[in-house]
């Protein structure tokens, strides 16, 4: 299905961001520094991409065609989806208030941060593996398209739409940076 690669590649990307994540805890853990750009990019990153286009898309559009097509929301996968977003927004608030803070707060960064990682990695995989697959028994190949129509109009109506180019840029930058 086209809708379900279209975020499955989003997914990878934001996969990438959670790597970098998880070795900016072990720096801080291990007492080093962090350059300041990154604890600004990082919640940056997670906010714009990961909840403003991939999360946007799903929410404005991807879930409610699955509810359209008979997979409920109250009590059913679409609400814990919409209940993980909350969540992970709650932690990348606390990462980007700790990075915004004088001096940087390593140990409030490094706590949201270790509590946001396995929320968004559990998160995607649900999506992955049984979201994406329940989605390929009810929606038809029409509909699948006009989906991904939808998300690129969301992308242009946001201007979204170099933003995957743009982050994908920034992971490569930070892999070399910090490893």
């Amino acid at each position: 299905m086209q809708s379900v690669n279209y975020l499955m590649k989003e997914h990878r990307l934001i996969e990438r961001g959670l790597d970098l994540l998880e070795k900016s805890v072990a720096l801080i853990e291990a007492n080093q520094s962090l350059p300041e750009e990154f604890v600004q990019w990082v919640p940056d990153f997670f906010m714009n991409f990961a909840d403003g286009c991939h999360h946007a898309k799903e929410e404005d559009v991807f879930f409610p065609a699955l509810k359209e097509n008979g997979i409920p929301v109250e009590g059913g996968p679409i609400g814990v989806m919409l209940y993980e977003h909350e969540l992970g927004r709650d932690c990348n608030r606390r990462m980007r208030e700790a990075g915004e803070s004088n001096p940087f707060n390593g140990s409030q960064f490094s706590d949201a941060a270790v509590e946001f990682i396995p929320l968004l990695r559990q998160h995607i995989f649900k999506e992955d593996n049984v979201l994406f697959k329940m989605a390929a028994n009810v929606i038809s190949l029409e509909e699948d398209s006009k989906l991904v129509q939808l998300y690129e109009e969301v992308e242009k109506e946001r201007g979204l739409d170099k933003r995957y180019q743009k982050y994908e840029a920034d992971i490569i930058r930070w892999e070399e940076a910090i490893g």
